[in-house]
Parts: C-alpha cells; sequence; structure tokens
C-alpha cells in the first residue's frame, strides 16, 4: 500500500518538475494593446500555414521590386532619346548612371528606415515605401530629360525603405517552423519582381511603334514611349497600398519586456546559432555582419548582370551585342521568372532541408562563375540556337541567386532578436544599396568601354577606337 501511495506522488512530482522546466516557454505575458502580442497570441492559436501571410508578404515585395530593374530592357532607348549621349558607345554609360541613382538613395536612407521600423512599426514603412512607388515611378515614366530621370529614380529609392523592414516583418509574422518559407517568399517575390519588371518595360515601352492600331500615332503614349511599363506598375501599387491599411502590426509596442517574451526570441535563434545578446552592437555580431558582407558582394554582381545582360542584348551586332528586340530581353526575363518562381516554391525547400543555406549558397557561387563565362560563346550562335540557350543560361542564373539571396537572408534575419531586425535589416540594405549603386554604373562604363575596344587583344591599347570608327 505504501508503494501504491508513493507512485501518484512521484508522478505528480515529475509532472510538477516538467511543468515547471516548461513554463516560461509556455506561459506569455500579452500585453492588451500591443500589436505584436496580439501577433504572437495569433499564432500560437493557429498552427497551421499561414497562408495568407505569405501572400500579404509576396505581393508587397513583389510590388515594391516591380519598378527596380523595370527599365533595364528600354533604358538605352531612353537614354538615347534624352540625346545627351555624344556617340553610341556612350549611352551605355549614362545609362548605368540612371540605374546607379536609385540605389544610391536606397544606400542614404536604408538604417533610418530601419531605425523609424523598430520605433514606429513596419506596416508605417511599408505603407510609404508603396507610396513611393506610386508617386516616383510614375515620374520616371513621364520623364523628359536625363536629370528628371535621374531624380526621380533617386527620390525612388530613398523614400522606398521596405525591403529591409519586410524581411523583418516575414520572420515575426509566422511561427518558428514556417520562418524559413516566409524568408523565402520573400526572396522569392523580389527575384520574380526583378524579373517581371523587366519583362514589363520590354514589352511595354514605346507602345506607339509595337501596337499602332492599339496606341496611334501622336497619343499620350506617343509622346511618352516609357510611361506604359510605369503606370501598369503603379496602378498595381495602389492596388497593394489599399491591402497594406489591413495588414497586421508585428512591433511590439511596449516599454515592459516580459521574460516570457525573450524565451521566446531565445527559441527561435537557437537553431541558427548563439543567441544574441540584447544591447549587443549590431557591427560587433560576426554571424550577421559576415552574412551581410557576402550579401553585398553578390548584390553588386546580380544589378550589374541585370543591367549589362539587357544593355548587351539590345546592343547592336557591330558593337558585341545580340540585337534584340525589347520583345525578345522580355521573352527571356519573363520565362526566366517562371522558371525561378517554381524553383522558389517547389525545389529550394527540398534541397535547403538538405544541405543547409550556407552549403547551397556556396555551391551557387561556384556554379556562377563558368557560367557566367559561356555569355560570350553563347553569343557566337544565332536564331533559335541563340534563344535556346541564352534563356536556359538565364533560367540557370537567376535560379542560383535567389538560392544565394535567400540563404543570405535567412542568416541575416536569425542572427538578431526582434527589437534589431529592423536596424539589422537597414545595415544589410545599406550595405547591399552601395555596392548595387556601383554595379550599373560601373558595369555600363565597363561595357561601354569593352565596345570601343572590341579588336583589342588585351590592355592597354587604342586599336578599338579605330576599328570600330572603320
Amino acid at each position: 500500500m505504501a508503494d501504491n501511495n508513493n507512485i501518484p506522488n512521484n508522478n505528480n512530482n515529475g509532472d510538477n518538475k516538467e511543468k515547471g522546466s516548461t513554463e516560461p516557454l509556455l506561459k506569455k505575458h500579452y500585453y492588451e494593446n500591443c500589436p505584436g502580442c496580439k501577433v504572437d497570441r495569433a499564432k500560437q492559436t493557429t498552427p497551421g500555414p499561414p497562408v495568407k501571410h505569405f501572400f500579404n508578404i509576396w505581393v508587397i515585395t513583389f510590388c515594391s521590386s516591380l519598378p527596380i530593374a523595370s527599365l533595364f530592357p528600354y533604358l538605352y532607348f531612353m537614354v538615347r532619346d534624352f540625346g545627351i549621349a555624344k556617340t553610341e558607345v556612350d549611352i551605355s554609360s549614362y545609362a548605368g548612371y540612371v540605374g546607379s541613382a536609385f540605389m544610391f538613395g536606397r544606400g542614404l536612407t536604408s538604417i533610418p528606415w530601419g531605425i523609424v521600423a523598430d520605433r514606429y512599426g513596419r506596416k508605417p514603412v511599408a505603407i510609404l515605401g508603396i507610396l513611393a512607388v506610386i508617386v516616383f515611378n510614375t515620374l520616371f515614366g513621364l520623364s523628359t530629360s536625363f536629370w528628371m530621370a535621374i531624380l526621380s529614380r533617386f527620390l525612388l529609392g530613398a523614400l522606398n525603405g521596405l525591403l529591409g523592414p519586410i524581411k523583418a516583418y516575414a520572420v515575426e509574422i509566422v511561427r518558428e517552423e514556417y520562418q524559413a518559407i516566409a524568408i523565402s517568399t520573400v526572396s522569392a517575390a523580389w527575384g520574380v519582381g526583378l524579373v517581371v519588371g523587366p519583362a514589363l518595360g520590354g514589352y511595354l515601352a514605346q507602345p506607339a511603334e509595337k501596337y499602332p492600331h492599339i496606341f496611334s500615332k501622336g497619343s499620350f503614349f506617343d509622346k511618352f514611349p516609357y510611361a506604359l511599363p510605369s503606370l501598369i506598375i503603379s496602378v498595381f501599387a495602389l492596388a497593394v497600398l489599399v491591402s497594406c491599411m489591413r495588414l497586421p502590426e508585428t512591433l511590439h509596442k511596449h516599454n515592459d519586456s516580459s521574460e516570457s517574451h525573450q524565451d521566446m526570441e531565445a527559441s527561435d535563434n537557437r537553431n541558427i546559432g548563439e543567441i544574441v545578446q540584447k544591447d549587443e552592437n549590431l557591427l560587433l555580431n560576426w554571424p550577421l555582419m559576415s552574412s551581410i558582407i557576402a550579401y553585398s558582394v553578390f548584390a553588386l554582381y546580380n544589378i550589374a548582370y541585370q543591367e549589362v545582360f539587357s544593355l548587351w542584348a539590345v546592343s547592336p551586332q557591330k558593337l558585341g551585342g545580340l540585337n534584340f528586340t525589347t520583345d525578345d530581353v522580355g521573352n527571356v526575363l519573363s520565362i526566366s521568372g517562371f522558371a525561378m518562381l517554381l524553383y522558389q516554391l517547389f525545389v529550394y525547400p527540398v534541397v535547403e532541408k538538405a544541405y543547409g543555406p550556407i552549403r547551397l549558397s556556396r555551391i551557387s557561387g561556384v556554379i556562377t562563375i563558368p557560367l557566367l563565362q559561356s555569355y560570350p560563346f553563347i553569343a557566337l550562335f544565332s536564331g533559335f540556337v541563340l534563344h535556346l540557350l541564352i534563356t536556359s543560361a538565364s533560367v540557370l542564373n537567376f535560379c542560383l541567386s535567389q538560392t544565394i539571396i535567400t540563404g543570405m537572408l535567412l542568416l541575416q534575419n536569425k542572427a538578431v532578436e526582434q527589437h534589431q531586425r529592423g536596424a539589422a535589416n537597414g545595415i544589410a540594405m545599406i550595405g547591399m544599396s552601395i555596392f548595387k549603386a556601383i554595379g550599373p554604373a560601373g558595369g555600363g562604363a565597363i561595357l561601354a568601354w569593352s565596345q570601343k575596344r572590341l579588336d583589342v587583344s588585351f590592355l592597354p591599347g587604342d586599336d578599338g577606337d579605330d576599328a570600330l570608327a572603320n
């Protein structure tokens, strides 16, 4: 009897110990008027996949990324129409300055936008960013001079600080088991936007020349031949702006950071490495800074590729280009975007679980090197074979790029706690923006310089200018 009586007591003691060991993680103190606490409570009560949140993240990120590269297919012709370039080979240099203006503006304001997001919330920054797309992207499409184009792109970049906060938002709005998918959603939407945007620019620029039965000579879109793609993007952004009004805020707005909330943040970060101290200097956080450095360096290559590819593709064959039309560029980018979306949704989550983000990023970076070296040889072909090879190379390049970007974004947001994610992503954005500001200007200048020296075997020499003149 004594033994039987002791059995329940031992079980109770074990249960009490078990409850005591898990109680700090299970009992969380929620504040009634705190939007972040409302989101956390909702996450606890809805364990299923947050499809609605994934959709919101995807649409907002996609909208913000559309105008970034939409100009590249027609930028060559736009700069040519401005009449600022003295020779044909100088067009690429001026196009590089226009392409860099956006990233230069964003680099100046990324950290301030991150601080605003940490202090006032992710939602206000998202709304202001979408509003900037509506206004300044429209003005860019209506540009009638080189400096108007430069200014509108600069202000679009400076006032659209959405990318950093939306990455923090993606991690905070979902449960821990869905955070990798949320970050993948951000990078997928961003990548698709960087492909769909140029596709829209390629198909819709100069509509009076391409579709004269719809847009007649002397019409509005004949006077402003590059306004249509910008207006389409701005109308879409207006619809997204309306939907943003119902977006839930994830920032905790209360002074008392409860112990239970800190335990929750600590639990989220254990999967990636050491728990970050509350008031740690982000610049001394090596897991964060190492991923930002890799992310920024890769961003230089990524934006330079996007601009140089479009400029190179539409350049005449006498300058080493493919002599593609804007429709041809749009076809290549459309197929690449669709393939990348399928890869991001169905292939990447599987391989990421098997190999991890770091190993995948390394493999993708190594494969990218010989892939880029193949482009000059692909240009030697013509007709269907040329289109097939350049499209295949573009698809592979975009998939590899998204693998690296997704991995770096996941590492960055896992390396810090919630109250520092906005500032951390701001640092990442300023690093990326600085490198991306160099990319278009540097890539355009190098392309223009190389087109002047087509017959020069190596540096230095001036035979290329004579050959071009002949």
